[in-house]
């Protein structure tokens, strides 16, 4: 079980930082319209998160078990996380500071808009059955499965709702400066996971 909260922990935590475009609509939102909007969008990311993973975990059970897709998920998986790191050393940042904060929002609408940036992005999908995979090879039970995969989700909606909330507090202190310094510490974090989960893979089948 204490293999399963790590997993939960370190699948959540990466997860708060892949999602590319939302990751950064999540501190925009909550900068230019407050706490409330940045937070309804984060609700929605967890919705789109939670019917992604019941659909690849209930897919799986259609697929033979091989010691070989190990293999190809370490392979494969690194080499998506690499891109994806990739992605954000060279992504651009940039903000609106006009102060919207007051503004009545719609919670539903950014709800909607979380979920489907999530669900419409094809990266979000493939992390989830990378992780899956990982999580199939580690874990046995179904249970431990379920209580993994329960921790990511808490994990991500605290991590996201602590950026919403310090996003929207300190709206006028975070400069498009230091989210990109965020951003390339994020592509950092997520390459080195990429080579150490290759790095695993080939120590365990080569």
């Amino acid at each position: 079980m204490f293999e399963a909260i790590l997993l939960g922990m370190g699948a959540g935590l990466i997860s708060s930082f892949l999602t590319g475009p939302v990751f950064f609509a999540m501190i925009k939102t909550s900068i230019e319209k407050g706490f409330k909007a940045g937070f309804s969008l984060a609700i929605g990311v967890i919705i789109s998160d939670v019917l992604l993973i019941g659909l690849v975990l209930y897919g799986s059970q259609f697929l033979v078990y091989q010691e070989s897709f190990d293999k190809y998920v370490g392979i494969v998986g690194g080499l998506f996380l690499f891109a994806v790191g990739i992605y954000y050393l060279y992504s651009k940042v940039s903000i609106n500071y006009e102060d919207n904060t007051l503004i009545k929002v719609s919670k539903r609408g950014y709800l909607l808009k979380g979920f489907l940036m999530c669900i419409l992005t094809p990266s979000t999908l493939m992390f989830w059955i990378i992780v899956s995979g990982i999580i199939s090879a580690k874990l046995n039970s179904l249970d431990e499965k379920l209580f993994c995969f329960f921790i990511a989700m808490a994990t991500q909606l605290t991590i996201d709702g602590l950026k919403s909330y310090y996003s929207s507090k300190l709206r006028y202190r975070i400069k498009e400066d230091a989210l990109k310094k965020l951003n390339k510490i994020a592509g950092v974090i997520i390459i080195a996971f990429a080579f150490w989960l290759m790095y695993k893979t080939y120590h365990q089948f080569y």
